[in-house]
């Protein structure tokens, strides 16, 4: 026994006996098992485009009976359309990896973490060996018909991105996300126990968290919640020699009585946490720090925007109403919002 032997933990077995495969002595079975599989990667841009003319022809609410159960068509239709075209791309692959490409067993000895000199030399040719065992040159076909299915089954991915959402353009934007539920004369009532909040009831240093009075009357849950996370907020009462009113605001406030959105415009997070003697509102997400004393700009934080003042004044009975919707879009920023016209330090 060698030297070299010695070291082994194990004996080598060696390579076992090659048996060839059916396609490497029969060049007719080759060339069938090569015509198959350019078969399977040509059917899958048909099912891609069968994907696309079922996801715009077909109607969302046309449905499909089958074995006595009802299904809906369009969903039935694209999931078998691009299942399939998948799975023929994961056969095709496999086929041609097992009856096509070298069969060959290779033993490579274990060396080093750290690559020799002339490493990538020997990787650039051990790829030249393995684009030669692929087959793929003296069978063209194969590659071009790989990449046209791979590239083909991106369609139905991206023609699946219109179903996240309306596209978010001004209009839009201006029709949901940029608008709520207040409106001229609607009350502002406190949230969850709907009481409406008279002026003359609020003290100096109060918060109040509060919501309008039309919340109530919306029955679907999801239409409510939608709602209710852009209209909430907080009604805050100082006095009026210690805070600054721009002359743009004078009328937006009762006597130091101001209302905000309750909604950090970082990332939305619901904030509350109300320091009576700065005037300071800090929302605990990300401490973002805002100044209700000074027309809500931010003094600290990651927050860009001033949160948002709704304008309020009384009504006949001296309860609390909204004089319209906020001016600006409530919640945390996004990259299509004007931003110009947010309230700025100095802005009369």
């Amino acid at each position: 026994m060698s030297d070299k032997e010695l070291d082994l933990p194990v004996p080598d077995p060696g390579l076992e006996e090659h048996p060839p495969r059916f396609t490497d002595v029969d060049p007719a079975a080759a060339d069938r098992s090569y015509r198959q599989i350019v078969a399977m990667l040509a059917a899958v841009p048909v099912l891609v485009i069968a994907f696309l003319v079922v996801y715009f022809a077909v109607p969302r609410d046309a449905e499909l009976i089958l074995f006595g159960s009802t299904f809906k068509m369009q969903t039935t239709l694209l999931g078998l359309t691009a299942g399939f075209a998948t799975l023929l791309i994961g056969i095709a692959a496999i086929a041609w990896a097992r009856s096509l490409m070298s069969d060959e067993e290779i033993v490579g000895e274990r060396h080093g973490a750290a690559s020799p000199p002339e490493a990538r030399e020997r990787v650039l040719a051990d790829l030249e060996i393995g684009i030669d065992a692929s087959a793929i040159r003296r069978r063209k076909l194969l590659g071009t018909g790989m990449a046209g299915a791979l590239g083909m089954m991106l369609l139905p991915a991206v023609v699946s991105l219109a179903d996240l959402g309306p596209w978010p353009t001004a209009e839009e934007r201006a029709k949901t996300i940029e608008k709520t539920i207040w409106a001229e004369g609607v009350r502002l009532v406190t949230d969850v126990t709907n009481v409406p909040l008279k002026a003359t009831d609020l003290v100096v240093g109060q918060l109040v968290n509060a919501q309008p009075e039309n919340l109530e009357h919306l029955e679907d849950s999801a239409e409510y919640q939608i709602a209710k996370a852009k209209a909430s907020i907080i009604v805050v009462r100082m006095d009026p020699n210690s805070i600054k009113i721009p002359e743009s605001r004078r009328d937006w406030q009762v006597d130091g009585i101001l209302c905000y959105s309750k909604i950090c415009t970082h990332v939305g997070c619901p904030i509350s946490l109300w320091e009576q003697q700065t005037h300071h509102l800090l929302c605990p997400c990300h401490q973002s720090t805002f100044d209700l004393g000074n027309s809500g700009v931010v003094v600290f934080g990651p927050a860009a925007r001033s949160l948002p003042q709704l304008p309020i004044t009384t009504d006949a009975q001296g309860y609390l109403v909204a004089r319209g919707d906020f001016t600006v879009p409530v919640g945390p920023s996004f990259f299509e919002r004007d931003s110009l016209k947010d309230f700025q330090e100095g802005d009369r």
